[in-house]
């Protein structure tokens, strides 16, 4: 067995916890001292790069969500150049929430895009749903062991329920049809840890099925979104995890504007650390449970 990027990933959660701080920073979130005598893009990687110093020790991962950036034009991706940049000056795990998904020649391009140059990450995530051949491109960054993905299976937003929970002829639901493919293609990237280089996107917002999706697809590292602002509980993300790994928990919100509930706007950074610190902790006394 070989080494892959997964196998670090699992490594910094084993020592950090599962915490994945999402990096989707929305100008309006940045308090003011931060953006007095700054452009919109310079305040936006200031309030990135204080945040990236308060938790680089205890966040497992960070996900910097593209669409936050392109919002404010070729400023904004500088500013998303600057962070990825930063980050890796940092020693930090990069995914780069991205969710491309489109026919192969488009979907070499965007790996190009984003496995080098200017725009470079660790991971990406991926939209499966126009067949596995948009995936494949990928691939052969995958064989460097340096480069793995995060495919959608299984997401937080209620709009899964439109095509993701449909029935099938196979007797599954669509996500899990999509999770059987998604394992199948990882067979190939499998780690050290035991988890292969092609994670799945699996929401905890539902969480009737959840420890049944553990034990299907007990080879896929899960990037689990939907903790905090859209509901998830500590205790929902432990059904998601063998014991307290095989996946990182995102959080955006709930750590980009922790200072708020507190009015302690000067301290933005230092409340971002408390939030990943109390996140960790209530998830790992979750596991202890489950």
């Amino acid at each position: 067995m070989r080494s892959y990027i997964i196998d670090k990933l699992y490594e910094r959660v084993e020592k950090r916890g599962v915490v994945c701080v999402g990096l989707d920073t929305a100008l309006e979130y940045v308090p003011e001292h931060i953006r007095e005598g700054r452009t919109p893009a310079e305040a936006i990687f200031q309030f990135n790069k204080e945040i990236i110093d308060s938790t680089c020790d205890i966040a497992a991962c960070f996900k910097v969500q593209i669409a936050y950036y392109e919002a404010l034009g070729l400023e904004g991706l500088t500013a998303y150049k600057r962070t990825l940049d930063y980050l890796r000056k940092k020693d930090q795990i990069i995914i780069a929430d991205i969710k491309r998904g489109d026919i192969a020649a488009t979907a070499k391009m965007y790996a190009k895009a984003h496995f080098q140059g200017d725009f470079e990450a660790d991971f990406i995530t991926l939209s499966p749903y126009m067949g596995m051949d948009s995936i494949e491109p990928y691939l052969p960054y995958l064989e460097s062991g340096n480069k793995g993905v995060f495919s959608l299976v299984r997401t937080s937003n209620k709009g899964a329920e439109d095509i993701e929970y449909l029935d099938t002829t196979f007797n599954k639901k669509v996500y899990e049809v999509v999770a059987d493919k998604i394992t199948e293609m990882g067979e190939d990237y499998i780690g050290e840890c035991g988890y292969t280089a092609i994670g799945g996107v699996i929401g905890c917002t539902h969480v009737e099925e959840g420890k049944k999706i553990r034990a299907n697809y007990n080879s896929m590292f899960f990037l689990i979104p939907g903790y905090g602002a859209q509901g998830g509980k500590a205790e929902d993300v432990a059904l998601y995890l063998n014991n307290g790994n095989g996946g990182v928990v995102n959080s955006s919100r709930g750590i980009l504007l922790a200072y708020k509930k507190e009015n302690r706007a000067k301290e933005f950074s230092l409340c971002a650390r408390e939030e990943v610190i109390k996140m960790r902790d209530a998830i790992r006394e979750a596991v202890k449970r489950a």
